[in-house]
């Protein structure tokens, strides 16, 4: 039986781009952090090639950060159909360049830095872009299966990506940049089969006055807040993908065969979790569940730290995939049925610098900490620091406690005219 948000048409190219540009993207990124980590231990310490690891996400985020208020401004002003064009494009040249400096046997550490900031600036677009026009393809009804097959998408993307990364590097250290460039190509054309779609136009109102209202939107409805606030940091102190390289090659001695699998394997557990919830959509006390999937995450992250087992480890990382995959389907639900479609593009940019700041600046965190205490017990404090951040969230943000349903309550007068302010 076909989902039901693909049998329309516009979805489907919706889908299949995305799990191309995924793929893409996760192929680059496992090769990315394998030659920074490579390079920098033919001089470094563990701790200090760990180090470089951790700028990598951080020159990766300060882009995100810096454009934040124009891509979300953009993606409510512009054709978002032209602005995931244009972002997957850019792609597609960062994917060239790194080819071409692997080829000619030049890679290096500044280029790859510089490679990683641009697809830094792609992000900062292509979050606020994509988020706001899946919305857009499908009825409000069938909104949260919709979500879930885009996060399917995406989770199976972060499968395969990494793994065919790996084989492909082994092969040749170039021809990841090559597959990754075919499938933003090949993603690009997808995008282009979308027809038009309508939106609400933007209230009147100076650019500047409409970045601040996506912002102040934020700032009042508390359900948005708490949701994108606890993915923020909750991820941002537990999340082990910048250690996946030090694991690999130093603590569980598996090389770069075995770190496809250990980056695959938090996909594994999330795309079951996303399949699962497009056939059978989640429907009471979500707000709860979602506080305790992150629970789960964190305990799994601490788990992880400590094992020195393979199949232990790649166990932990296939569940705390589906904890944050099970957290992530009911947040964006939540998120984008409370958001008028006006300030989604705005809105989708404050979740997607969220989430950057979690990733990135996650990745951050882990190689300066790891520099600092050792991988090990940076990871472990990660982990149970995740599980304390989210029982502190659950008494500041009770509305998400009280969450029970996906349905929309009946605003109060005065939100229904914060609402029509589109503040």
């Amino acid at each position: 039986m076909i989902p039901a948000p693909l049998r329309i048409a516009d979805y489907r190219s919706y889908w299949f781009s995305r799990l191309a540009t995924t793929i893409a993207q996760m192929a680059m990124v496992i090769v990315i952090g394998w030659q920074v980590y490579d390079i920098a231990r033919e001089t470094m310490s563990i701790r200090d090639a760990a180090f470089q690891l951790g700028l990598v996400g951080l020159i990766q985020f300060v882009p995100l950060f810096v454009l934040t208020p124009i891509s979300g401004w953009t993606a409510d002003r512009l054709d978002r159909r032209s602005i995931a064009r244009a972002v997957v494009s850019l792609e597609f040249v960062c994917a060239l360049i790194l080819f071409w400096a692997t080829w000619g046997g030049f890679i290096s550490i500044p280029i790859l830095f510089g490679v990683a900031a641009l697809l830094g600036v792609a992000r900062a677009f292509a979050g606020p872009a994509l988020g706001a026009l899946a919305p857009n393809l499908v009825p409000k009804e069938i909104l949260p299966q919709a979500i879930a097959l885009s996060s399917a998408a995406w989770q199976a993307g972060a499968i395969a990506g990494p793994a065919l990364g790996g084989i492909l590097y082994d092969f040749h250290p170039q021809i990841p940049y090559a597959f990754s460039a075919i499938l933003f190509a090949f993603a690009t054309i997808c995008l282009f089969t979308i027809g038009p779609i309508a939106r609400a136009p933007l209230k009147p109102g100076s650019p500047i006055k409409q970045m601040a209202d996506g912002l102040a939107y934020v700032r009042r409805n508390r359900l948005v807040l708490g949701a994108i606030t606890l993915d923020l940091f909750a991820v941002l102190l537990g999340g082990v993908t910048a250690m996946l390289p030090v694991y690999a090659r130093d603590i569980l001695q598996v090389g770069a065969d075995g770190l496809g699998p250990l980056r695959a394997a938090p996909a594994v557990g999330a795309t079951l979790t996303a399949i699962f919830f497009s056939v059978r959509p989640l429907k009471t006390d979500v707000g709860v569940k979602m506080l305790s999937a992150v629970i789960v995450f964190g305990a799994a992250t601490a788990i992880f730290g400590f094992s020195t087992s393979y199949p232990l480890s790649l166990a932990m990382l296939a569940t705390l995939g589906a904890a944050d995959m099970f957290s992530v389907y009911i947040r964006q639900s939540l998120i984008q049925l409370h958001t008028p479609d006006e300030m989604r593009g705005r809105v989708s940019a404050v979740s997607t610098l969220a989430i950057s700041a979690s990733n990135e600046l996650g990745e951050t965190r882990s190689g300066f900490t790891a520099a600092l205490l050792g991988p090990v017990a940076a990871t472990v404090a990660g982990g149970i620091a995740a599980i304390c951040v989210t029982l502190i969230w659950a008494g500041l943000f009770p509305e998400l406690r009280k969450a029970r349903t996906f349905e929309l309550p009946e605003p109060a007068p005065e939100e229904a005219d914060v609402v029509a302010s589109g503040v």
